[in-house]
Parts: structure tokens; C-alpha cells; sequence
């Protein structure tokens, strides 16, 4: 009597294939492509390491080098002393924390109520505002009529000329409609019913399901705020009300000297070297964004694709 076995297959080997279209490339060739790599990576990091060293490297070494340090040999915090102990430096970076802050706290109440109002379908005159949003992206005034208009509200020499002209990004308005129209209506119709105002579904139910989205416009709204300086060197006359993107556009860029009106500096003691000065104002220019980047950066990708999915 024969018995028939049954025997299971052998398990297949699992075998990783190339990308479609592409084929894996040789190891000289993967060698090329990270040396290239790395080559990249240093030409980005290494400008930010010769400022960020410069900064902190003392006055002799800094003349001895005739520009930049790739290595402070006896670090020293003097330059963050003489830029942050008065003067105009110090002045513009009160300047633009608080234009920023207050900036960024405004331009998100309006955009948010602004974007709200017009995700409602049933919101009176919805379209044309809607329109005249969308028109002003497409039609940007020009320098002399905005001059023009700031000029006639009173706002010349003051820091709301710095804020208010740009308080309202239609960009940023139109991504936040686009997310609040992509929640579920029923959500908002139940709260209605529930007897809730437009003001409390707005703060109870739309902004907690819309962190994502407000962190990233608030981002974008505090760069921009702080990043400015074109809106100051228009409508702002007398330099002690310069924010630092200014100054840093008058002490670097236009390579002009610092003297004791930018730095504080007792009559006895020397400022250091203009290029550690310089260097000084430039971390400290981009050194709130990189702070305050790495805790909103989880919520850049999603914010702007949810609200950009749906139009």
C-alpha cells in the first residue's frame, strides 16, 4: 500500500528589487554620490560654523586671521557683550521681538476669523470677499501707493507701519479656509443645534481639530515679521526705532562701520573687531528661528497638505 505525502512547498526567498525604471548603482558610483553628498552638506554647514566661531573668537585672533575663524581659540562672549549691552543693536532687537509677537498674534486672529468667515458657506457676502482676497494676490499695489496710504493713516515713524500693512497674508487665509471647509460639517451642525455660537464652535471645536494648520501659518507669519526690513527702511526715520534685520541689513550688507551708537562700549575699552560684531548680529538674527523651528517642524508637511488637499 502506498501512502501519498503531502509536502508543503519550499518558502519562497524573499528578494528585494530595484526601484521600477532605475537599477542599483555599482559601489564606486554609490561612493561618488556621497562624497558628492558630503561635499554639498560642508559648503552649507561650513559658512555657519566660520560665523558662529567668528562670534565668539577674540579680537587678536580675528586680526591675526584678517576675516573669518573656523575655530576660536580662546572663545569669549565680548562681541554678544558690546551688541547687547545698549545701542542701536540691542534697541532693534527689542524692536523686532515685539513686532513679531504682536504681529504674529494679530495676523493669526484675523486670518483665522477671516478664513473661518469664509469657509461658511452660509456667511453673508462669502463670494465677493472670497473674490477680493483672491484678487489681491493677483494684483499686488505697488511701493509709492502703499507709501501713499500709510502716509494718510498716520502710521509714518511707527511701529504699526510694520505690522499693519502686512498683517493679512491671502495665501495664509486661503490655506485656512481650505482646511476649515475640509472638516466635517456635521460636526459644526450638531454644535449649532447644541445651541453653541459661531464664536464657541470656533474656539471649542475648529481651532483644536486645526493645530496643525495654525502652527504652521503662525510660523509663517513670525518669519516674515521677523525677516522684514523693507517695510522699516520705508516708513521708519529715525534709526532707534530700526528692527535688527535693518541694522544687520546696515552694519553687514552695506558693510558700513560700527561704532559706539551700534555697540555699547565704555570710552576705555575698545569694541572688537568689526567682523566679530558683524557675525555677533547675524546669530543672533536667525538664532530665534532656529529655536523656535524644531518644535514646529512635526506640523509643517501636514499642516500645509491638509489644507492645501481641498480647495
Amino acid at each position: 500500500m502506498t501512502t501519498l505525502l503531502r509536502t508543503s512547498p519550499a518558502p519562497r526567498r524573499r528578494t528585494y528589487s530595484a526601484i521600477p525604471g532605475q537599477t542599483p548603482g555599482s559601489p564606486p558610483w554609490r561612493v561618488l554620490k556621497s562624497i558628492l553628498l558630503l561635499i554639498c552638506v560642508l559648503l552649507v554647514v561650513l559658512p555657519f560654523v566660520a560665523i558662529i566661531s567668528t562670534s565668539f573668537a577674540d579680537a587678536a585672533q580675528v586680526n591675526r586671521t584678517g576675516g573669518f575663524v573656523f575655530w576660536p581659540e580662546n572663545p569669549t562672549l565680548e562681541s554678544y557683550r558690546a551688541i547687547l549691552g545698549g545701542g542701536i543693536v540691542s534697541q532693534a532687537l527689542l524692536v523686532s521681538i515685539g513686532v513679531t509677537v504682536v504681529g504674529t498674534a494679530l495676523s493669526l486672529a484675523s486670518s483665522i476669523t477671516l478664513a473661518y468667515g469664509l469657509s461658511r458657506p452660509e456667511a453673508y457676502g462669502q463670494r465677493p470677499i472670497l473674490l477680493m482676497l483672491l484678487f489681491s494676490m493677483l494684483f499686488v499695489p505697488g511701493v509709492i501707493p502703499s507709501f501713499l496710504l500709510v502716509q494718510q493713516l498716520g502710521l509714518i515713524n511707527t511701529y504699526w507701519a510694520l505690522i499693519l500693512p502686512t498683517m493679512v497674508n491671502a495665501f495664509n487665509v486661503i490655506v485656512l479656509r481650505s482646511f476649515f471647509t475640509s472638516l466635517p460639517r456635521e460636526l459644526i451642525d450638531a454644535a449649532r443645534i447644541d445651541g453653541a455660537s459661531e464664536w464657541r464652535i470656533l474656539t471649542r471645536i475648529v481651532l483644536p481639530l486645526s493645530k496643525a494648520s495654525v502652527a504652521v501659518i503662525g510660523l509663517f507669519y513670525a518669519v516674515g515679521y521677523w525677516n522684514a526690513f523693507f517695510n522699516a527702511m520705508v516708513y521708519i526715520n529715525e534709526s532707534s526705532m530700526w528692527p535688527l534685520q535693518l541694522v544687520l541689513r546696515t552694519y553687514v550688507v552695506n558693510n558700513a562701520a560700527i561704532g559706539a551708537g551700534a555697540a555699547a562700549a565704555d570710552p576705555g575699552v575698545p569694541l572688537p573687531p568689526s567682523q566679530a560684531l558683524q557675525s555677533a548680529i547675524l546669530v543672533l538674527s536667525i538664532l530665534p528661528i532656529v529655536i523656535l523651528y524644531p518644535f514646529l517642524q512635526r506640523h509643517m508637511t501636514r499642516g500645509v497638505m491638509l489644507g492645501a488637499v481641498k480647495g
